[in-house]
């Protein structure tokens, strides 16, 4: 069998078994992602009614469990926020990958660029059926509208992760039922965003403002999205009307406590837009980065509370001291974000800096119940304070700008000089959203990523001889990821990035 049929073989098995698969996930009003097992129904069968297509809906949530798995890969640890814990005596594939994009020598067979790609395109694949498939549907229309508010919004969500890392990607719109529906060539960046406003402007026309089961995307959701998409494309009046659309919704605010945001007993709180959720427990939906920042261990008892060796996972996304040095002096968010280190079992200090963000109580060892924030009040406030900057307006960014400041424990930035301003709020948005995966894909929005990024070389050179000298070269070409080699070669339409 040649490749492109078994690639048609795959995607075809696919989409038979989706039901089936997403039968696993139910649409109970407290945890919409818990999964009870159900016996198998047919394709064919499966999409008649709300709770149907509720189900298959959740299915399309699940697919960001794997997009933000490895998210700060590509996030964070490719910008000057965080490293790793360099191990030696492992130069395994797990390892020397995640350091590759760290580095920027990251090739299309590298797992975690490749795994983004496939987890957007899996969400895709099910939002598709989705949208296809409703409208043969018999219930309500209200109902049904609900439903295409979310899968639009997340399918404009997984497109907007690609074109942002990958460029110009194959557009499929459709759920994929024969083989010349397969293999698509890659469309324009512009044709993809596009796409990515439409479904968007759908999602936050249909979509309401709170939703009864917590953790489903919303308005404010559609329209942060919106925002984001509009700032990248420097159309700034644009993001401005969905980002202050979101402010003037009432619907969201700042917590008092910075570090209360991130606690799982306050998840989906009034602070969080759009936030992917992690139970802890049997059921495949813990959330484990915790073991993945902390360093590596021979037990992590000391650390987590809770016993295990996390050797071989350990070590990943470790704070630079770029960004630790960048916290003023009295802000609160350091403490909330970064250990200086920890007490080994002997009652010895061991100054080894990691991500505590994510650290919180938990029953067992790589299960943690951390959701993901992915979108939140204090961003969207950032975010429309550079949007006015931008325009000329320093000074009403200013107060959207000092609202998060002053959470923080510091006083108000009062520079309406444009220039000084675009600084402030950059530093602001760095510390602020730091390990949230921001920090990557403002530098580059914002025309940043080479000069920063090869200013960092000189630093990170000096620091850790075992860097090579091909690495943190940064050009045009790195500003994004290659398409995995897997896509090239099922699909002869593709055409790779330069410089891969």
């Amino acid at each position: 069998m040649n490749e492109k049929n078994k690639h048609m073989k795959y995607m075809k098995t696919n989409i038979a078994i989706l039901a089936a698969i997403l039968l696993l996930v139910s649409s109970c009003s407290k945890d919409f992602l818990d999964v009870p097992p159900k016996s198998f129904v047919s394709s064919a069968e499966f999409y008649a009614t709300k709770d149907n297509f509720t189900q298959a809906l959740n299915g399309a949530y699940q697919s960001l469990h794997g997009v933000y798995h490895y998210a700060y890969v590509m996030g964070e640890m490719r910008s000057d926020n965080t490293h790793y814990y360099y191990k030696e005596n492992d130069r395994g594939r797990q390892n020397v990958e995640r350091e590759d994009i760290d580095g920027f020598v990251s090739d299309p067979i590298n797992q975690y660029s490749g795994g983004k790609y496939n987890d957007c395109y899996e969400g895709i694949s099910r939002t598709n059926v989705i949208l296809d498939r409703i409208q043969g549907a018999t219930f309500d229309d209200a109902a049904k509208n609900e439903i295409i508010g979310e899968a639009k919004f997340l399918r404009a969500f997984y497109y907007f992760e690609l074109v942002q890392y990958f460029g110009g990607v194959p557009l499929y719109i459709h759920e994929v039922t024969k083989m010349s529906e397969t293999a698509l060539p890659r469309s324009t960046k512009e044709e993809v965003y596009n796409q990515i406003i439409e479904d968007a402007k759908d999602a936050a026309a249909k979509l309401p403002a709170v939703q009864s089961d917590k953790g489903r995307v919303t308005k404010g959701s559609a329209n942060t999205l919106l925002g984001y998409v509009y700032m990248t494309l420097k159309n700034y009046s644009e993001a401005q009307t969905h980002l202050q659309a979101v402010v003037s919704s009432g619907t969201y605010s700042l917590l008092s406590d910075y570090a209360s945001i991130f606690d799982p007993k306050n998840k989906n709180n009034a602070e969080s837009i759009f936030e992917v959720q992690y139970h802890q427990g049997n059921q495949g939906l813990q959330s484990d980065w915790t073991y993945q920042f902390i360093p590596a261990l021979s037990n992590t008892v000391v650390i987590t509370g809770v016993v295990g060796n996390n050797g071989l996972i350990g070590g990943w996304n470790k704070p630079t001291d770029d960004l630790m040095s960048s916290y003023e002096e009295g802000d609160v968010r350091k403490a909330a974000s970064i250990a200086d280190g920890y007490t080994d079992a002997d009652g010895n200090f061991v100054a080894m800096p990691f991500v505590i963000k994510y650290l919180h109580a938990h029953d067992n060892y790589n299960n943690t119940d951390d959701d993901w924030m992915v979108y939140r009040y204090a961003d969207v406030l950032l975010l429309l304070a550079e949007c006015l900057n931008d325009q000329g307006h320093p000074d009403q960014a200013l107060p959207y700008l000092n609202q998060v400041r002053t959470r923080a424990g510091l006083a108000n930035a009062t520079t309406t000089d444009q220039g000084q301003l675009s600084e402030v709020i950059a530093h602001e948005r760095r510390v602020e959203l730091a390990f949230e995966d921001h920090r990557w894909l403002d530098l580059v929005r914002t025309g940043k990523a080479i000069d920063v990024m090869n200013a960092f070389r000189t630093v990170m050179k000096a620091k850790y001889p075992y860097l090579l000298d091909r690495t943190y070269q940064v050009n045009e070409n790195k500003l994004i990821f290659p398409i995995p080699q897997t896509e090239l070669t099922l699909n002869d339409q593709l055409v790779q990035n330069p410089g891969y």
